[in-house]
């Protein structure tokens, strides 16, 4: 039985208008701080990109082109797409790093550098310190609702990258540069504090020991290094947390806009 013409029309181009979301969306959640994470379950993962990917098909309806005549062009568009996806998660994926900096920079200035732990976001050991942080900032990403940027930024690519255009290589270079280096500045922004406390602290038991010789300076630094370090976290983790958020949301909010 021959099928209608509307539906050998329209279902085609409905099939592409979902694989070309899903083919963004897909990359970006793989990448994006938390929901990107290896700990987080395969399925979810999958199961949120094919539900948010339905839902745009709607609203995204008048932007996407039109289903390619041959194979090529059509593989050609996806894999942009999923570029794109990934540029715009990698961005985020690239400012969280910043706490991941932060955080050995306190561990190697408070003498906790030697304390190390399975970072689940990074799949690698790494130091206590930069673990804590670095899950704290994504649990903080979703308890003060920042991960709704994830979503609007979705929304807005569209018109940033719009489907069918060729990528901006050299954008995407110089926006992988320019978050980088913002996440390096905002790493070492966070832990001055710190780089402050070691620096007068290791001054005062170099005068110390100069001026009492038979003073073991050392066998009381470790212990007065690490406990200053614990204070100071204690009274700047809010500070911290407060920072990176602010600098989060508005460096993935500018990239889309």
């Amino acid at each position: 039985m021959p099928g209608l013409p509307i539906l050998d029309t329209l279902l085609p181009q409905q099939i592409f208008a979902f694989l070309l979301i899903f083919a963004r969306l897909g990359a970006l959640l793989m990448v994006f701080p938390g929901i990107g994470e290896g700990f987080v379950s395969t399925r979810f993962r999958l199961g949120l990109a094919l539900a948010v990917s339905f839902l745009l098909m709607g609203p995204l309806a008048g932007r996407l082109p039109a289903l390619p005549a041959d194979g090529g062009a059509l593989f050609l568009l996806i894999a942009t797409e999923s570029l794109v996806g990934l540029a715009v998660g990698l961005s985020a994926r690239l400012l969280l790093t910043s706490l991941n900096v932060a955080g050995n920079v306190i561990a190697l200035q408070t003498g906790l550098g030697f304390a190390v732990a399975v970072d689940p976001t990074q799949g690698a050991q790494g130091a206590i310190l930069s673990t804590f942080l670095v899950t704290m900032g994504i649990l903080m990403i979703f308890i003060t609702g920042t991960h709704a940027i994830l979503f609007d930024g979705i929304f807005r690519s569209y018109d940033l990258f719009p489907p069918g255009d060729l990528p901006p290589v050299a954008g995407f270079l110089e926006l992988v540069v320019r978050f980088v280096s913002a996440s390096f500045l905002l790493g070492i922004e966070m832990s001055a504090p710190f780089l402050v406390l070691s620096l007068v602290f290791y001054a005062g038991l170099g005068v110390v020991s100069k001026m009492m010789p038979q003073f073991q300076v050392f066998f009381i630094s470790m212990p007065l290094s690490i406990m200053g370090g614990f204070g100071l976290l204690m009274l700047l983790i809010g500070l911290m947390m407060q920072i990176f958020l602010d600098r989060f949301a508005d460096s993935f909010s500018g990239l889309v806009r």
